[in-house]
């Protein structure tokens, strides 16, 4: 039987080097491994063995199957590799570009946010930026939020632990030992922190992420995107901000869209204004009056926290959401639809 074995094993050897194709390959196996092959054939042999020489042929017989099985593992790995290669056709160049990779695109908001960014600075204002991480002074104090108003409430505003504002806003250079900590609630922080570190007149604007405990519905969200100004000049008054608003709302929404200033209040500003527009290229919402943003002359207390002059310096404040300005210009009325990742909705604007 062993020289039975070695013949077999030998001819799988030989064989398996000259078949290229499956079905080959499955016809050869069950000539050796099949019901009726010749392996099996000789594994029936063992009933004719002495009963002293039985180890010594079943461990033959299992060493022969072993090495037949990885002559058929091999051959049919080749078999599938071929396969492959004729599927894909000629060699892949790896240096060239996926032929069915789609071209990318900005996100709504993003295209928003640069389009009102170069709405402004061709009229002088520079962007100014700032930590997401804020203390309460940047926040709240310094823009004359008194202790009782209810931003500074837990149930609207998020504060953050000790241990991880302390290492976030020190790295801000803020002293991390004064203060409470908070997700800021607007970008109004912005303002103040360029009001500290530039002697005036000042012209900028602060877009960036501010985050409020709302419960998110089709209006609301707990992260979203402001955009406020600041100017700081000597003699500023409502005129200036109202002819710098009207300028940037008929170059976003075009020029027949009409505008108008509502009393209001606002801690840093007095006198305070909602802005409302109306225009007749709106969708469903056109010829409505609608809110915009918030605005004012910045109150002389905000000023006197930063230690700038409220008898020689006066300026403007405005801020809006840029959500807001993309939902109106699109025509969308859920702003959820902004932070789903749906490509269906993001392709609209690519």
């Amino acid at each position: 039987m062993k020289e039975q074995l070695e013949e077999i094993l030998a001819e799988v050897q030989k064989s398996v080097g000259e078949i290229h194709l499956r079905p080959a390959f499955e016809s050869f196996k069950a000539t050796i491994s099949g019901p009726k092959g010749k392996l099996t054939e000789a594994m029936k042999g063992m009933r004719d063995v002495p009963k002293e020489a039985k180890p010594a042929i079943g461990k033959l017989i299992n060493e022969t199957k072993q090495a037949i099985e990885e002559h058929y593992e091999n051959t049919l790995s080749r078999i599938e590799q071929a396969e492959m290669a004729a599927r894909l056709g000629p060699a892949i160049d790896p240096t060239l570009p996926a032929p069915d990779r789609a071209p990318g695109g900005l996100h709504p908001l993003t295209q928003t946010r640069r389009r009102v960014v170069d709405i402004f600075r061709k009229i002088g204002f520079t962007v100014a930026e700032s930590p997401e991480l804020e203390t309460e002074w940047f926040c709240f104090d310094a823009l004359n939020t008194p202790d009782d108003h209810p931003a500074r409430d837990a149930q609207d505003t998020l504060f953050l632990n000790k241990e991880t504002a302390v290492t976030n806003v020190s790295r801000h250079g803020d002293d991390p030992s004064k203060e409470a900590y908070v997700l800021r609630t607007h970008t109004s922080s912005v303002q103040i922190r360029t009001m500290l570190a530039e002697e005036p007149p000042l012209r900028i604007v602060a877009p960036g992420r501010v985050f409020r405990r709302d419960t998110v519905d089709a209006t609301h969200s707990a992260n979203f995107h402001q955009f406020e100004g600041l100017y700081i000049d000597r003699n500023v008054s409502v005129v200036d901000l109202k002819a710098v608003l009207d300028h940037f709302v008929r170059e976003i929404f075009g020029d027949k869209v009409e505008t108008r200033l509502r009393p209001s209040f606002f801690p840093f500003t007095e006198p305070s204004f909602e802005m409302d527009i109306r225009s007749a290229n709106l969708g469903k919402l056109s010829n409505k009056w609608m809110e915009i943003m918030g605005c004012g002359i910045v109150d002389p207390e905000v000023l006197k926290a930063v230690g700038i002059d409220s008898e020689v310096w006066s300026g403007y404040a405005f801020g809006m959401g840029i959500e807001r300005i993309a939902m109106i210009q699109h025509g969308i009325d859920d702003i959820r639809h902004f932070y789903q990742n749906d490509l269906r909705f993001l392709k609209q604007f690519a």
